[in-house]
């Protein structure tokens, strides 16, 4: 018995990362998952994995950055499967790098779109569904950036800042209706991400975490499943740091 046992849920950004733990774990502990992502490969891939594991899943292509392709992912997981309990909204760029002066505005538009205005179109179609169950979880996948600032990447500062706000509104304005929507902040993980980095700017980035390592994307998932789950009832509109100590210090 895992502890999403008949519980619907549904992760963008799952084909790869971050997402995929989430949607592998949801899966292992007993949710019918919905895989979104933008890359149509590597999402059903995923799903594939989690059928061959004996669970239930499908893919749904959604570009977070359009509000349709997300009211339709909710909608696509309602025909589905009939609900949805759990919402995890995760799907997020880097964005260009350039200090503030000098980022171009199509780069700006771009990173709000994904990583702010993404995640409200995932609270505001997954709450409204929500509402029609009697209630619900949502997880957004902020940043140690949501509370620190990152030098030549305003665009996503000002999003991951933006978001550890939306949380807090959502989750007060329905915690009465039995809505949870609390945000995570992962620090630096070790995902495909960052193989694009040579290995003096990736010892570079470990050294800022006081553990003396990166996370792992199975760590992060474990505190999203956490939060997505009947243990963290009492905890709602909330911001868990998961970075080593990286804002610790």
């Amino acid at each position: 018995m895992g502890i999403l046992n008949d519980k619907v849920a549904y992760v963008t950004g799952a084909g790869s990362g971050i997402g995929k733990a989430i949607a592998l774990l949801y899966a292992k502990e007993g949710a019918k998952v919905v895989v979104s992502d933008i890359n149509d490969e590597h999402g059903e891939a995923v799903v594939a994995s989690i059928k061959n594991d004996g669970g239930d899943a499908i893919y749904v292509n959604a570009n977070t950055a359009i509000p349709e392709e997300v009211e339709n992912l909710v909608e696509k997981t309602v025909a589905q499967y009939g609900s949805l309990d759990i919402a995890c909204n995760n799907a997020g760029i880097g964005g260009e790098a350039n200090l503030g002066a000098d980022l171009s505005i199509e780069g700006w538009k771009t990173i709000i779109d994904i990583n702010l205005n993404g995640v409200f179109y995932g609270c505001k179609y997954a709450t409204a569904q929500m509402l029609k169950n009697g209630g619900g979880a949502v997880v957004n996948v902020g940043s140690i950036h949501s509370i620190t600032a990152v030098p030549q990447s305003v665009g996503y500062a000002a999003s991951k800042h933006a978001v550890l706000g939306l949380t807090r509104n959502f989750g007060v304005e329905y915690a009465a209706q039995n809505i949870r929507v609390n945000a995570v902040g992962p620090g630096y993980i070790d995902t495909p991400l960052l193989d694009q980095l040579d290995e003096e700017k990736k010892q570079a980035l470990i050294g800022k975490h006081p553990i003396g390592r990166l996370g792992t994307a199975e760590e992060v998932a474990n505190l999203v499943l956490f939060l997505s789950a009947e243990t963290s009832t009492f905890i709602n509109g909330s911001y868990y740091a998961i970075d080593g100590g990286y804002t610790a210090i």
